[in-house]
C-alpha cells in the first residue's frame, strides 16, 4: 500500500509541476503577442533599443540621428540608409516598426 500511495504522490506532484508550466508558457506566449509596434519618428534610443531584434542603443542612436538630420520615416525600408542598418535587421523587425 506504501508502494501505490508513494506513486499516487509523485503523479500528482508531475501533474501539478506540468500544469505550472504550462500556466507560465501560456503567459508567455500571450506577452509576446501583446508587443505592439514602435513609432521610429517619435520614439527615443532606449525604447528603439529596448523594442527591436537586433538594434543595441548605438544603432537605436543612428536611427534618432538619422531621423534628426532627414526628418521623419517616410518608409520602413529608409532604415536601412542609417549605417549599420542592413535589409536583414529590417525584414526581422518589419512587423514591430510603425512610422504614424
Amino acid at each position: 500500500m506504501k508502494t501505490i500511495s508513494s506513486i499516487v504522490i509523485t503523479l500528482l506532484l508531475i501533474i501539478t509541476s506540468s500544469q505550472t508550466v504550462m500556466a507560465k508558457n501560456a503567459h508567455t506566449k500571450s506577452t509576446i503577442q501583446q508587443v505592439s509596434s514602435i513609432n521610429l519618428n517619435t520614439a527615443d534610443a532606449k525604447s528603439i533599443a529596448k523594442a527591436l531584434k537586433g538594434i543595441g542603443i548605438k544603432k537605436a542612436q543612428a536611427i534618432i540621428a538619422y531621423r534628426k538630420k532627414h526628418g521623419n520615416f517616410k518608409a520602413v525600408e529608409e532604415l536601412a540608409s542609417v549605417k549599420g542598418i542592413g535589409v536583414a535587421t529590417i525584414a526581422k523587425n518589419h512587423k514591430l516598426i510603425s512610422l504614424h
